[in-house]
């Protein structure tokens, strides 16, 4: 089905080629052939010795592996496919969002669960021939944290699947904003500071136009997806939590995806270098297994009276997401 960033271009390229397309797609290969023999052959017999020892007509594009509408784009290319016993499916639950909330540490933890197939990159659209092979009883999951915030996904994730079970991994709107600035400061330096654009005029209004601002208006995003799914199909993780007990946090994803409680405090230690939870090593494995240099990265200094002017602007927009998903997650 990104980085994070959002869905890009896949935003308005979600519809499959029909089958007129696919059909004017293959008429061509018969007289391109010919075309190339006939070329050959004059090449051979009219100017000798000034033409390649072969001609070759065009290799002809193998047959799709899947049905035509078993894949339904949202967005960026392909990734290598698993092979092995069992079939691919759909996910039957996503890790929706949000970006810098904790998604790639939540999904690492679940794969520890024999039940659980995950797809370990961000596909940015579902195709169900990139999804990992899964047995009855397992269930098939990927993430991609720019679902919550792409207007069109809850339509589309609907129409793939009515039934998909959504986990949003959410954190303090401040401090995710200064991590997502954080990385991108690192792939761009020479960026403008964060007060610069976090705020419009020095410190006048905020600007929502900012995806590192707009991203953490959670309670709107999800009055769209609500307008799509229940509230029973969706279960919200606390990225601090995520952080300060692992175990229940993700003892409470295994429950809302009905899994026996496989994956538990005994697989956690706390990375004091790095800040956050990493998992013990595998009987087996040569060392503990830890998140990317990528993660837990240091924050920029950020002026304490910017982070005021964003507690007090988020504030009512958290209040509405604590009345909306009946969590207060202490963001105030």
């Amino acid at each position: 089905m990104a980085g994070s960033g959002g869905l890009g271009r896949g935003a308005g390229d979600l519809q499959s080629a029909g089958p007129g397309q696919g059909a004017a797609l293959r008429a061509p290969r018969a007289p391109l052939a010919f075309v190339a023999l006939f070329l050959g052959a004059y090449c051979l017999f009219a100017l000798p010795g000034r033409c390649p020892l072969v001609a070759r007509a065009p290799a002809p594009v193998p047959a799709p592996s899947e049905p035509h509408h078993a894949s339904r784009r949202l967005g960026a290319p392909g990734l290598p496919v698993a092979s092995g016993p069992g079939r691919r499916r759909f996910p039957q639950a996503l890790i929706v969002g949000v970006k810098k909330g904790g998604t790639r540490a939540l999904l690492e933890f679940l794969r520890l669960h024999p039940d659980v197939r995950a797809l370990g990159s961000e596909p940015h659209f579902f195709d169900r021939g990139l999804m990992p092979r899964t047995l009855d009883g397992q269930i098939t999951m990927e993430k991609t944290p720019s679902y919550f915030v792409t207007q069109e996904a809850p339509r589309r994730i609907h129409g793939m699947s009515p039934d998909t079970k959504l986990i949003v991994v959410v954190r303090n709107p401040v401090t995710r904003a200064i991590s997502d600035y954080a990385q991108t400061l690192s792939k761009t330096p020479g960026l403008p500071s964060f007060r610069a654009l976090a705020f419009r005029r020095g410190l006048g209004p905020v600007d929502t136009a900012w995806s590192a601002v707009r991203i953490g208006l959670y309670a709107q995003h999800l009055d769209n997806w609500l307008r799509y799914f229940p509230m029973s199909h969706f279960l919200f993780v606390s990225g601090e939590r995520l952080v300060t007990d692992p175990a229940g946090e993700v003892g409470r994803v295994q429950d809302f995806l009905g899994l026996k409680r496989v994956v538990t405090d005994k697989h956690f230690y706390f990375n004091a270098t790095k800040g956050f939870p990493c998992l013990k090593k595998a009987q087996g494995s040569g060392r503990p297994r830890c998140l990317g240099k990528s993660k837990g990265r240091p924050h920029p200094r950020v002026p304490e009276a910017v982070v005021q002017r964003l507690r007090a602007f988020y504030r009512p927009f958290n209040r509405k997401f604590y009345q909306m998903t009946g969590q207060d997650f202490g963001w105030d």
